[in-house]
């Protein structure tokens, strides 16, 4: 993964964020994807917070975007390694976020673990 590559990825994805275009969000994500949010365990009620499969995914983000009609990412930085991206941004609340983002061969996200500062 390169600089611009890995900006490029973060740029798309927030911007299908903003868009609140489920379809398109979701084009950035493996069959098998797993994610882990301190957000899912609150919403979905589950302790471990880990959504599995891209079917689950798209409920949960579904669930997300009908939660927070005002939902909007702002992002502040993007950090790059072999086959993985971390992406930096605040939401329209002001809580800091960074989700690590592990990458597939063909640079589809197959795991994600999200962090908060609030």
């Amino acid at each position: 993964m390169t600089k611009d590559e890995a900006w490029n990825l973060a740029n798309h994805w927030v911007a299908a964020w903003n868009a609140h275009d489920l379809d398109l969000i979701m084009t950035h994500y493996e069959d098998e994807i797993e994610l882990t949010s301190p957000v899912a365990a609150k919403l979905l009620g589950t302790p471990d917070g880990k959504v599995m499969g891209k079917v689950n995914l798209r409920a949960y983000f579904q669930r997300g975007l009908e939660a927070y009609p005002e939902l909007r990412f702002h992002l502040q930085d993007v950090l790059w390694g072999v086959s993985s991206v971390v992406l930096c941004y605040t939401n329209h609340k002001g809580t800091r976020t960074a989700e690590f983002m592990e990458l597939s061969a063909p640079g589809k996200v197959a795991r994600v673990v999200a962090n908060y500062s609030a």
